[in-house]
């Protein structure tokens, strides 16, 4: 099912990283994705109560993922770790994981971040939890463009 079904549904964007995985959350109406807080990750895997407990608040009907690809389309080094997540995501909430290219979405997003403090729209300083937080929201968006990979693994 693409983004543009004519229901709406949830989705909950991840953007996946060895310490903190960034998370946001749009609808198919609205289109306007909106970064939630991070979640831990570390050596001992994901803080899966933290992320039952986003489940159970927002009920997405979909997860969107980023695969993290170098500029040239390999596999960049975070992909094999990111796919095992994928698959822990769809076994544990039993959901569609949709994949997106996550290319420069942290990038981008701490350019976006860093535009909201210069023209005052953000007073917060800028951590790396909420760089992480507006990349998931980069990827939601670009998933909502149609940009997805398809279903993860």
């Amino acid at each position: 099912m693409s983004a543009a079904s004519s229901s709406a549904r949830i989705a909950l964007g991840l953007d996946f990283g060895l310490r903190r995985i960034g998370v946001a959350l749009a609808d198919t109406l609205s289109r306007a994705p909106r970064p939630l807080a991070a979640v831990a990750n570390g050596e001992r895997g994901a803080d899966w109560g933290a992320l039952d407990r986003l489940m159970g608040l927002h009920g997405p009907h979909v997860l969107v993922l980023g695969s993290p690809y170098n500029d040239d389309g390999t596999a960049g080094r975070l992909l094999p770790a990111s796919d095992r997540f994928a698959a822990q995501l769809r076994e544990r909430y039993r959901l569609p994981v949709e994949r997106v290219d996550e290319a420069h979405s942290s990038r981008e997003a701490g350019e976006r971040l860093v535009g909201q403090r210069r023209d005052g729209t953000r007073r917060r300083r800028i951590q790396r939890a909420d760089i992480d937080n507006e990349a998931a929201a980069i990827i939601l968006q670009r998933w909502l463009a149609g940009e997805g990979g398809g279903s993860a693994g």
